[in-house]
């Protein structure tokens, strides 16, 4: 499968899977500033079956967008509220701050999402900080359960969607 182009204001980007420690730099500046890249370990994409995608800058291969999915249980009250299985979990989804609000992240979230359907994945779920409610809204996303306080990282909420789901119209969410 050929990569996703993507024109951003940096530049032309590719959105294709990645290795995951291309992506730490960026997860370190965007997600846990206050740990070191060591610190962070892999969070996550190194559970079997993982796949990390990323925007890379064409002309310097820099890394600006990225996440991570792998198969995983959804927490259980989540787990008895919708039944759809085998259940995936995004983590580590960060744009770039200077390219926010241009595409890149739904770009990202869009590729991640296929992955997880090629691969059989019927549910996607993710804590998600609340400041980015929105953005998970607008990919078809629902909030579930009560906001809790992250330490050192900020209020979060599980959020869900299932990887089929559409739009009235027939177009996915």
């Amino acid at each position: 499968m050929a990569p996703m182009l993507l024109d951003s204001p940096a530049g032309l980007l590719e959105v294709r899977p990645i290795e995951p420690s291309a992506s730490l730099r960026l997860r370190q500046r965007v997600l846990r500033p206050h740990q070191s890249i060591e610190e962070m370990g892999l969070m996550g994409s190194d559970r079997p079956g993982a796949i990390v995608v990323g925007a890379v800058l064409r002309a310097s291969g820099e890394v600006v967008g990225t996440a991570a999915v792998a198969p995983e249980e959804p927490p259980p009250e989540l787990a008895a509220h919708v039944a759809a299985r085998p259940a995936w979990r995004l983590r580590s989804m960060a744009t770039a701050p200077e390219l926010q609000g241009g595409g890149v992240g739904s770009a990202v979230l869009r590729l991640a999402l296929d992955k997880v359907r090629q691969a059989g994945g019927a549910l996607l779920w993710c804590n998600a900080r609340l400041p980015a409610r929105g953005f998970y809204e607008r990919a078809g996303f629902s909030a579930f359960g009560s906001a809790w306080e992250e330490e050192a990282i900020g209020p979060h909420i599980v959020m869900w969607r299932l990887t089929s789901e559409t739009r009235g119209d027939g177009h996915e969410r």
